[in-house]
């Protein structure tokens, strides 16, 4: 995973929204979506999108194993907070996080 180094115009503000953005993921990016000073910032927008890319995938991903496993599949969902801890820690040290998939999905969009 490469990762960019910390940027000076990025404030403790925008690590903390950014760290929130993953770990309480999709109510934070959403909230972040509705806050002018805050979505248009640089650092919080490339985080929040891909935290809300993340969580509409896992939630697609989830739904359609717990259907076929007949939810079995759905005991297993809460694993999918150690990335997200992992990439909230990484964004709170200022760092950019590269999420196989989504980060490539995210930038080819033009979403952040």
């Amino acid at each position: 995973m490469a990762q960019k180094a910390p940027s000076s115009s990025v404030s403790s503000d925008d690590r903390l929204w950014a760290a929130l953005a993953y770990v309480f993921t999709p109510l934070v990016p959403i909230i972040i979506l509705l806050m002018e000073d805050k979505k248009n910032r640089p650092f919080i927008k490339e985080h929040n999108v891909q935290a809300l890319v993340w969580a509409v995938a896992l939630f697609i991903i989830i739904f359609v194993l717990a259907f076929v496993t007949f939810g079995l599949i759905g005991c297993l969902a809460p694993l999918a907070l150690i990335p997200q801890l992992y990439w909230a820690y990484q964004a709170y040290q200022g760092k950019s996080v590269n999420i196989p998939v989504i980060s490539k999905l995210v930038k080819d969009q033009g979403w952040a």
